[in-house]
């Protein structure tokens, strides 16, 4: 049974009766001869219900009549209290049901799985956990990306897309759910995509869903309390065929796949039943090779758009019109690097000319903000590559003062961090006194131009570069960590004798064997030795 919103935000968002009373699509059904699976964000409600896929595995299984799948969120309070997250729909706590699946996304998320596991009264490792609790699962871009950190808190882990994953897991975790753990295990051991620590042999082949109009991916739950919540999320693609040396979404989600058109006026126009505005969401949306049609017949619906990621070097003014037009206020690019020399070396593929002509159309728009992804630490990058990005922005300032639009220049700053199975994955990020220094720069020369800088902090990047590359040294450190802060982090590394500069600033020999070696994500090996070393020359 789906649920109708019967309340309107505006009273407490914390306590689980209010937020599902205001939310549209809520699932619930009766466990009675169901698998029950818990399906957990390890982070915030707010946080969690903007990302489309829980939205997408909440539909996926519970679309399946034997299976009852409920949330799980880890809110501020939960973390500060160290008390037990309850599921979402009928506020049982985590040991009653059979199967818990986590969902990662971000390496940081990693330091909130082990509280959840403590404070729901679960071993926290899977070899202290038998037949009498539930089998804990992970999946996510992080889990593709190199499982090994969190491997032994996880029964299994899944590599890859859940929609080709889930069809064969599902059927042995209901016929197996009550054996003997070891026979479970060795039965899940068997699949593809499925990684089990204790008896994986071969390397685990990632598994992707080849047509993407198989698999509807949208709003499936829709919620005010949420970053996004004026929006009814539609995936358009996924993947990216751009290459670009240091982004994981090259790899963990190759190749590039398009929803079809019709499609995808089909899901808008479920979608407009709940809200005016619809969100195109994917890594390379105006990649979509049939864009520009889809954006006009969007808008001929009456739609009001929001686009999640653009390319400046492909943009046409019929599409930037059907934006603006669609009521779009905010437009977010990523250029990278400031400078043309580093855009080569990470093989943005942008030119100078590329970014200021965008900047220039989209204030013609009347667009109100251009926010601007930047890193800084990237390989290679000097102290006059930071100049380069200061002195780009403010040309791109200039080109807004004279357009006399009002659109405000908006610049995030990241610092760089090697993913796994990437050609940059061999690399370090840069010394948190390097990023700090060149966040200075940044800050001091264009602060006072008014210029907004939202900054990652260069401390918890260092932290989140030992995740990225890391291997069981660091599961130690995950189980020794007492609270979520900077200070407790360096405390349980220092008790477990780790050595962070190994993990987040050496250069790693490409020779050596890496901790993710047991996943084949589709990448060849000698393929990211080819990038690396065009990169670096």
């Amino acid at each position: 049974m789906r649920r109708g919103k019967t309340r309107k935000a505006g009273r407490s968002e914390t306590h689980p009766r209010e937020r599902l009373s205001r939310e549209e699509g809520t699932i619930i059904k009766d466990w009675g001869g169901r698998l029950p699976i818990a399906l957990i964000y390890p982070n915030t409600y707010y946080l969690g219900m903007s990302n489309l896929g829980i939205q997408a595995i909440y539909r996926l299984l519970n679309r399946h009549d034997k299976i009852v799948a409920e949330r799980a969120f880890w809110e501020r309070e939960n973390r500060e209290k160290k008390s037990a997250t309850l599921s979402l729909e009928s506020q049982r706590p985590l040991a009653d049901f059979a199967a818990l699946a986590f969902s990662v996304s971000y390496e940081l998320d990693y330091l909130n799985i082990v509280p959840i596991l403590k404070a729901s009264g679960l071993p926290i490792y899977a070899t202290d956990r038998d037949e009498r609790h539930p089998v804990v699962i992970a999946g996510g871009p992080c889990i593709t990306a190199n499982p090994t950190p969190l491997a032994p808190f996880f029964d299994c882990l899944c590599i890859g897309e859940a929609e080709p994953i889930l069809p064969a897991l599902l059927p042995v975790l209901r016929e197996k759910i009550g054996d003997k753990r070891e026979e479970l295990l060795q039965a899940l051991a068997s699949l593809p995509g499925v990684y089990v620590p204790r008896y994986s042999r071969t390397p685990v082949v990632r598994q992707w869903a080849t047509d993407l109009d198989d698999f509807p991916v949208t709003s499936t739950v829709l919620t005010p309390d949420t970053e996004l919540g004026n929006l009814y999320l539609i995936e358009v693609e996924r993947g990216c065929n751009r290459g670009c040396r240091f982004c994981l979404v090259g790899t963990a989600f190759r190749p590039m796949r398009c929803r079809s058109l019709d499609k995808l006026i089909e899901q808008a126009a479920q979608g407009l039943k709940y809200r005016k505005r619809l969100g195109l969401v994917g890594p390379a949306v105006s990649d979509h090779p049939h864009l520009e049609e889809l954006l006009v017949r969007l808008r001929q619906m009456g739609a009001e758009l929001s686009v999640s990621s653009l390319r400046m070097d492909n943009l046409s003014d019929k599409v930037l019109g059907e934006i603006a037009q669609g009521g779009a206020r905010t437009l977010t690019f990523a250029p990278e690097a400031g400078a043309e020399r580093l855009r080569r070396v990470i093989k943005k593929g942008l030119s100078e000319d590329d970014i200021l002509d965008t900047i220039g159309r989209a204030a013609g728009l009347g667009i109100k903000q251009l926010k601007l992804y930047f890193m800084i630490g990237l390989p290679t990058e000097t102290e006059a590559d930071i100049e380069e990005m200061i002195r780009l922005t403010l040309k791109g300032k200039t080109i807004l003062d004279k357009r006399q639009s009002g659109t405000r220049l908006t610049l995030n700053i990241a610092p760089f961090v090697p993913k796994a199975g990437t050609p940059f994955q061999w690399l370090p990020v840069a010394p948190p006194k390097t990023l700090n220094h060149r966040l200075s720069l940044l800050k001091n020369s264009l602060s006072p131009k008014g210029i907004k800088l939202k900054c990652e902090s260069p401390a918890w990047s260092q932290v989140q570069g030992v995740l990225a590359r890391g291997d069981a040294g660091v599961t130690g450190v995950l189980a020794e960590m007492e609270d979520l802060s900077l200070a407790g982090w360096r405390r349980a590394a220092e008790k477990c004798h780790l050595d962070i500069d190994f993990y987040a600033h050496q250069r790693w020999d490409e020779s050596q064997k890496l901790p993710w070696a047991m996943i084949d994500p589709g990448a060849k090996v000698t393929h990211l030795e080819s990038e690396l070393k065009k990169a670096l020359a």
